[in-house]
């Protein structure tokens, strides 16, 4: 699936024009530079360092459905490819980033006090960032820890009933480390990214911390007990391990 718009570049005798569109893959929509070159007898494809985008080298007066043909050929191995790469994406009007799991455009609100709402933008779910732009990735990530604050506490307090226990404190920090910890005295800090996963991963990963509360260590006992608190505690932890690295590669500065 492709979508997106042309722009036309500056362009030397041996390449032109470059045309420079959005193409969407493996979750990520990245910039496809198309170049037109005099002595390429046939289409290239090349993935740009660290994933930044795309880049296709087609021969002089190629129609435009071969390009597509081409790009669709190529679609499993370009998710096979990127899937092993960093996903590092800022965090900017445009953008989608995940909210309870769901895409959400960011899209920027210049009038109106510092703040972000979620809302609709054009048909699409959107967090509707006002204020100066340059404050947008903050404001974003201040949204982010309130909803992880107001989300996580209450999970929180359902699961402490539960099994008996009470939370010292409950923290929220952003650690690239770990998503969650629980000390021997009962304090709780959780990464504010988790509300970017689903509500079940999230509900997973406060379970997982308030069952150390009982058990303080990873034996039979603990996983037992995360499992009462979470019956989908396996899914739950497979999907961090496969989603966590991009999560925590969403640039908020």
């Amino acid at each position: 699936m492709s979508f997106g718009f042309f722009r036309k570049k500056p362009h030397s005798p041996a390449q032109s024009p470059i045309q420079v569109r959005e193409h969407v893959v493996a979750g990520r929509s990245l910039p496809l530079r198309i170049v037109e070159n005099g002595r390429a007898r046939r289409l290239t494809l090349r993935i740009e360092p660290g994933g930044r985008g795309l880049r296709i080298t087609i021969p002089p007066g190629l129609a435009k459905g071969e390009v597509e043909r081409f790009l669709l050929r190529q679609q499993r191995w370009l998710e096979q490819k990127l899937i092993k790469l960093p996903d590092k994406p800022e965090v900017r009007t445009g953008v989608k980033i995940p909210l309870r799991g769901v895409p959400h455009i960011v899209v920027h609100q210049p009038t109106g006090r510092g703040t972000t709402t979620v809302g609709e933008h054009e048909g699409a779910l959107a967090l509707l960032v006002y204020g100066d732009v340059q404050h947008l990735p903050r404001r974003v990530a201040d949204f982010l820890k309130r909803e992880a604050k107001r989300d996580i506490e209450a999970l929180v307090a359902t699961h402490c009933e539960t099994i008996g226990k009470r939370a010292k404190t409950i923290r929220f920090r952003d650690t690239s480390s770990r998503w969650g910890s629980c000390t021997s005295d009962g304090a709780l800090s959780f990464s504010w990214r988790i509300m970017m996963a689903p509500p079940q991963v999230i509900n997973y990963l406060v379970a997982h911390e308030v069952a150390h509360l009982k058990e303080m260590n990873h034996g039979p006992g603990f996983w037992r007990l995360c499992e009462k608190l979470c019956p989908d505690t396996d899914r739950c932890k497979a999907w961090l391990k496969r989603n966590g690295n991009a999560l925590q590669a969403i640039r908020f500065e």
